[in-house]
């Protein structure tokens, strides 16, 4: 097992990880912001009392403060950072009123909210860009080298040289795109169509389990096919192409982000497989003395998670904002300041809940609570 990192380098990492990504998503919105006139008072990375900050010649106030679990902007005519609209601006001057959040048309503020969002996803694609450019495309066919005994192949008849062609109906074009529909589904049967010396054949089978410790002590359960890949291929592209492979990766990346949610909601994955920001700075230690590619990587992952979950519609998150405004859409008026209020404290109340849920599990993985019964005991 390899030696732990140090807590600087717990500390480095998660700083370097979690500031950068908040920065950029704030970013987002700021500068959609700006492009339709909209004037914004405080930018902040992290929440509670300010630690350092200047105000620019727009009179911003660009701030770093003490919870490092986050960041906002707040915009003119917001009442707090969640964006809930100050009754107050109703009687501003009406030049400093057209410069408000709330004064601008419905479909600006939509973008201004989904900017921050999007900034994520095109943050992670342009890393996952690089990667294609410095490393290649992975193309290792989705030809079976080898089957394991008693593995969920072997019971579904595969042999060496068959190639797979789709799982559970979805096509399958390389061994990485097997890997990704694999491992989520421990347990789950499946329909695996293979061309066996040019015949077309298929057999259902259940996807094993296997438990699974990295290097730093991780634990956790994978889905398993038992399917050995051939020799790995890694195609050279060039500029031009790469966002094209950057942008498949992408995709891929945030399907499997969706299915994971997806089974943690309907309980087909246990919670204690979510980490919080405990499991983050012990994670982002972890890839940062590894190297930085591994770190980088980490960076892209977290990034496209970080934006795909403030789309969903939960008031206090991006997608919460968004909800409200198609609501508004198809009313054509506002939802009633009284639902946004209990709607928002209902969200802040669900969130403040995960977090303790996912804190929790994250003490337990880094061995607490046996720690603090060992004590007891």
């Amino acid at each position: 097992m390899m030696q732990s990192p140090s807590l600087i380098l717990y500390i480095v990492g998660f700083a370097l990880l979690l500031g950068p990504l908040v920065f950029f998503h704030e970013l987002g919105h700021y500068l959609a912001a700006r492009l339709f006139g909209i004037k914004s008072e405080v930018f902040s990375i992290g929440f509670g009392r300010e630690i350092t900050g200047w105000t620019d010649k727009r009179g911003t106030r660009w701030k770093l403060s003490w919870i490092p679990l986050g960041g906002y902007v707040r915009f003119a005519g917001d009442m707090n950072p969640a964006s809930q609209p100050d009754p107050a601006w109703l009687a501003l001057p009406p030049a400093e009123r057209a410069r408000t959040f709330q004064a601008k048309p419905l479909w600006q503020r939509a973008i201004v909210v989904l900017a921050g969002p999007v900034t994520n996803f095109f943050l992670a694609l342009l890393i996952l860009t690089g990667f294609a450019l410095a490393y290649g495309d992975n193309r290792t066919p989705s030809t079976v080298a080898g089957v394991e005994a008693g593995s969920a192949a072997a019971a579904a008849g595969l042999k060496a040289g068959d190639r797979i062609t789709a799982l559970g109906g979805r096509p399958v074009e390389t061994f990485e795109d097997l890997a990704y529909y694999v491992q989520l589904r421990a347990g789950e049967r499946v329909r695996i169509d293979f061309d066996r010396g040019g015949v077309a054949m298929a057999s259902d089978t259940v996807i094993g389990k296997r438990h699974v410790k990295d290097k730093f002590g991780n634990e956790g359960d994978i889905g398993m096919l038992g399917v050995h890949a051939a020799q790995p291929v890694f195609v050279r592209v060039g500029v031009l192409q790469a966002p094209g492979v950057a942008s498949r990766e992408l995709w891929a990346l945030v399907r499997q982000t969706g299915q994971g949610l997806g089974q943690l909601i309907s309980g087909r994955r246990p919670i204690k497989d979510m980490s919080g920001v405990v499991g983050m700075v012990k994670f982002s230690g972890e890839q940062l003395s590894m190297g930085w590619p591994d770190f980088i990587w980490l960076v892209a992952i977290i990034s496209i998670n970080l934006g795909f979950i403030n789309l969903l519609p939960v008031p206090m998150l991006d997608g919460g904002h968004l909800l409200f405004y198609a609501i508004e859409a198809v009313r054509r008026r506002p939802v009633t300041p009284a639902i946004q209020e209990w709607a928002f404290r209902g969200g802040l109340a669900a969130i403040l809940c995960l977090f303790l849920i996912v804190t929790f599990n994250d003490l337990g993985k880094v061995g607490l609570w046996q720690h603090l019964a060992g004590l007891i005991g």
